[in-house]
């Protein structure tokens, strides 16, 4: 393939001004994320009184040591419900991700009960909906670590009716052929109780794990008896009595411990990556000063390309024609792909050129790659004459319509249309990560503003009523502040718009990563069963 030349002076300012920039926007997400670690850690004390393990040292004991750990929506919830976005935040109230059990590569789901005793806000409600759809599509075991107050009841409005979903998810999953391993740490009570109910394999921790419909105070105010907590439903019960619980361990360690030592009966190894790969000839430190910090500066999406494929080879598909979208085939940890980018809104040519190349790529199964930096499609009487609304209808059929591992980074703007034809949330990419620079929004806040300004001054013209120009003013910096704030990076990871913000130069690792769990999936044969697996 040819080898992409770059065009980046990397000691020159402009670069160093837009390095410095996304090194600004890239440390306020960790520190974000440094005080939800911080939350967890604030509660040591508490967690070792009781003999207990905190909730992030379970999952570093589960995980094999020295493998990668690939965490999903770290931010989730941001600024929402109970989490403020300043000091209290609370990751979602769980730590969710990828990683290597004994060699099988797994979807760890553990609450976070750190935080507000590891409660379901909706916004950690959609987080686990998320993870289960990740282990579906990709055929991972699913291992939970539960420890949980159950759903935060000041927004059971928003939680109560999606919950069940959840419970949907576990049963299919089951009868889809994909284990589920549930530790019980602690509570996992009320509705939370049919999370162990429903997974195939329970692993209790004596005089710690709780597991009951109702508590002695709910059960004394119902029917009026007096029971423990044990005889209702501790670890020892559910162990001797009832059969729900499979294993009873310790303490966490053991528990841990023993949960490495069940996943690794499992027949679900991981496949080895295969062949030698080349590294990009550029350096990966160098996407920190690609993107521009000004977001309507224009900016090569091959730059990014350079330094994100082996050996920076890459074939572009008919690299005349609609030239603003980039197609072309490389490959990546010698994994083959098709990528997608962005030099500029969508033209209608481009709508058809990647088209085409999407529908060859799913003919081949080749896995697709959007880099997502584009305002929309193409506006105006010239693109729409060219059929605008027709070509990038049929990107966006090719998109939706693929059968391809489809993987997702915003690299900058995310705007209009532009983010469904370039397999925006809404369009089931298996994976979706943001840059610090990303901004998802229907426009941008300038362009909604100016929108305002025409409309509200056509409106009141039409009707005889004088323009005051400065109320149209203050409506129009109203909108273009919102927009401004609702098409922030921090503000779409709050919502799961993507699956987390990460560095620019993890963009290959994490991109390999994720193609290899989904070389895997597509190698794996599962045994699904009618009901899955239940206890009588």
């Amino acid at each position: 393939m040819p080898v992409l030349a770059s065009r980046i002076d990397a000691r020159g300012e402009r670069f160093k001004a837009n390095a410095a920039k996304m090194g600004e926007r890239l440390a306020q997400v960790r520190a974000l994320e440094a005080k939800v670690v911080a939350e967890g850690e604030s509660k040591r004390a508490k967690f070792e009184a009781r003999g207990q393990l905190l909730p992030r040292e379970r999952v570093a004991r589960l995980i094999d040591r020295g493998s990668d750990f690939l965490e999903i929506s770290t931010l989730a919830g941001l600024g929402m419900h109970d989490d403020d976005g300043k000091k209290s935040v609370m990751g979602g109230g769980s730590i969710v991700g990828i990683g290597i059990v004994a060699g099988k590569r797994v979807l760890v789901s553990a609450s976070d009960s750190a935080i507000k005793g590891g409660t379901v806000a909706p916004m950690g409600l959609k987080k686990a909906l998320r993870a289960q759809e990740i282990a579906r599509e990709n055929k991972l075991p699913l291992v939970y670590l539960v420890e949980s107050g159950g759903a935060n009841l000041m927004y059971q409005s928003e939680i109560f009716i999606e919950g069940g979903r959840s419970f949907a998810n576990q049963a299919r999953l089951s009868a889809a052929g994909i284990p589920q391993l549930a530790v019980v740490h602690g509570s996992s009570t009320a509705g939370g109780a049919y999370l162990p109910g429903l997974s195939d394999t329970v692993i209790l921790v004596r005089g710690r794990s709780s597991i009951f419909l109702a508590g002695p105070p709910l059960v004394k105010a119902a029917i009026g008896e007096d029971a423990s907590e044990e005889e209702l439903g501790g670890a020892e019960t559910h162990a001797t009595v009832t059969g729900l619980g499979e294993h009873l361990c310790e303490n966490d360690a053991h528990a841990i411990a023993l949960a490495r030592e069940v996943i690794d009966k499992l027949r679900w190894d991981v496949v080895p990556e295969g062949g030698v790969f080349d590294e990009p000839k550029f350096a990966a430190e160098e996407l920190l000063g690609i993107v521009p910090a000004d977001d309507r500066e224009p900016y090569d999406v091959r730059e990014v390309i350079a330094r994100l494929v082996d050996g920076s080879d890459f074939l572009e598909f008919k690299p005349g024609y609609g030239s603003d979208t980039v197609c072309g085939h490389a490959r990546v940890h010698g994994q083959l792909v098709g990528l997608i980018g962005n030099n500029g809104p969508i033209q209608p040519n481009g709508s058809t050129k990647a088209a085409q190349f999407i529908q060859q790529c799913d003919q081949s199964g080749t896995p697709l790659v959007f880099l997502q930096n584009t305002t929309g499609y193409m506006v105006g009487a010239v693109a729409e004459r060219a059929g605008a609304i027709k070509h990038g209808s049929k990107m966006i059929q090719a998109v939706a319509n693929a059968r391809v591992p489809k993987f997702t980074f915003l690299i900058g703007g995310s705007f209009g249309a532009g983010n469904y034809g370039m397999c925006g949330r809404g369009f089931d990419p298996r994976f979706i990560f943001a840059w610090p620079s990303a901004r998802t929004s229907v426009m941008g806040g300038a362009q909604a503003a100016k929108v305002m300004d025409i409309v509200g001054r056509g409106k009141l013209e039409r009707s005889g009523m004088p323009v005051n120009e400065e109320a149209l003013q203050a409506m129009s910096d109203q909108l273009r502040l919102r927009l401004d704030k609702e098409s922030d990076v921090l503000f779409g990871t709050a919502r799961l718009w993507d699956d987390g913000v990460i560095d620019p130069r993890d963009t290959r690792r994490i991109l390999g990563l994720c193609l290899a769990i989904t070389a895997e999936a597509a190698a794996r044969t599962l045994r699904p069963s009618t009901f899955g697996v239940a206890r009588f």
